[in-house]
């Protein structure tokens, strides 16, 4: 490779400084190497936080600086393009960035300059709530929008209804996601490589109510019951939200885009999860 462009999220500390010095250093050995901070959304922009109309048409690597939120915002964004992305944690503990905070940048951007990686396919999720959609490279969430009370739902699978609950909210991870909010609330880790779609429920009121693992060609729809008149919302990787009334449908199935990302370590999926876990 020698085209890049840079994400760098200036809320981490030293993000822009290091943002620099690999420009320097890629530079300096014939690549050429662009990239800008990222920008919170403004009022009805297309876009989360990189415009995508920035990259250059040449680009053939993104690298992010911050951490797992930075690269995932930059994945949403700029899905359209297709484009390998890795990323560098400027923060704490990392599933997906591939280089750690203070470790050395030199030998990553010579295996970019070399083609010295291989590249991991990750599946994502499109979800739809009235004619408005979504993308989530991690997980789509049902949520309470503000009252601290339980919420009461319908999940269906393809049309068929699985289960009714009466809980906190819903997770709909992607293996991707399986290590993040999924994680937290009990559910399995899913090797990151594989297709499939993960259920679990937030704190629900029933003992029996567990994480189901779903193919990725199966549809969800979660259809959201009277709740008191509290507000209930969808919300897309942290992020993006949609606002649920009651009786709405959110659909979720697998989006026809990928997020491709560098792999530069010969490191097995079970180590790296040994590693992080024992940080947490």
């Amino acid at each position: 490779m020698e085209h890049f462009y840079l994400v760098a999220n200036p809320s981490k500390k030293g993000a822009v400084q290091v943002a620099e010095q690999i420009r320097g250093y890629l530079c300096a050995r014939g690549a050429t190497c662009e990239g800008s901070a990222q920008e919170k959304r403004r009022e009805g922009a297309a876009y989360g936080y990189t415009d995508k109309r920035r990259i250059p048409s040449r680009t053939q690597c993104v690298i992010t600086l911050g951490g797992d939120g930075t690269l995932i915002q930059a994945a949403r964004d700029l899905v359209e393009l297709s484009l390998p992305m890795i990323g560098i944690n400027m923060g704490n503990l990392g599933y997906l960035t591939q280089i750690a905070h203070g470790e050395a940048l030199s030998p990553m951007l010579d295996a970019l300059l070399t083609d010295n990686f291989r590249l991991e396919r990750r599946m994502m999720l499109e979800g739809t709530v009235r004619r408005e959609s979504g993308i989530a490279l991690n997980d789509i969430v049902l949520a309470r929008r503000d009252v601290m009370q339980v919420l009461k739902f319908q999940v269906y699978v393809n049309g068929e209804l699985l289960s009714e609950y009466t809980a906190d909210g819903m997770i709909v991870a992607t293996p991707t996601g399986s290590t993040a909010y999924n994680l937290s609330a009990g559910g399995p880790i899913v090797t990151p490589g594989a297709e499939m779609i993960v259920l679990t429920p937030i704190c629900p009121h029933s003992v029996s109510s567990r994480s189901i693992i779903l193919s990725h060609h199966d549809k969800v729809g979660i259809r959201v019951l009277e709740n008191a008149g509290q507000k209930q919302m969808a919300v897309f990787d942290g992020d993006q939200v949609m606002d649920l009334d009651a009786g709405e449908l959110l659909e979720i199935r697998e989006s026809g885009s990928y997020t491709t990302l560098i792999q530069l370590k010969n490191v097995s999926f079970l180590e790296n999860i040994r590693e992080k876990l024992a940080r947490v």
